[in-house]
């Protein structure tokens, strides 16, 4: 999931938050490929992609947050310590170069959602940062924090 965030550090309407319910913002800056349940999609390489568009990023939008959860985790008893070869990367698509990843089985046995990074406006730039804040209370417990 993505949260697009506003000065105030929450999403300024419902639509800036993009998972699997909304896989598209408005500005059409941030698009995801869809949920995969199951792990299951990708032989191997990636199951899920969120697609970002830095130059179509509304002006209104000062950050960028990554995260990952377990669906229905708490339900099926499960944390990222039990998904094995769980991970999440950034790369650029035009180079395929990777910039930053985390293995969520080893750094995150106990939680159900990883804040992984951001990306945030400095002046005219945009910079990435590693967050890697992990926590039990699932999706829900980061639309609290953003909504």
């Amino acid at each position: 999931s993505a949260f697009m965030l506003g000065e105030s550090g929450r999403i300024p309407t419902d639509e800036y938050f993009v998972f699997y319910n909304n896989q598209k913002s408005p500005d059409g800056s941030v698009e995801s490929t869809g949920d995969d349940l199951t792990g299951g999609n990708s032989d191997g390489g990636d199951d899920e992609t969120i697609n970002v568009d830095l130059s179509k990023v509304d002006p209104k939008i000062q950050e960028i947050v990554f995260t990952a959860t377990i669906y229905k985790a708490e339900e099926r008893r499960q944390n990222f310590g039990q998904v094995r070869n769980s991970y999440i990367r950034i790369y650029d698509a035009k180079t395929n170069a990777e910039i930053a990843r985390y293995d969520l089985d080893e750094d995150f046995s106990i939680e159900t959602a990883v804040e992984f990074g951001r990306l945030y406006r400095r002046g005219d730039e945009w910079k990435f940062e590693a967050m890697g804040i992990g926590n039990k209370g699932g999706l829900q417990s980061l639309v609290n924090k953003y909504a």
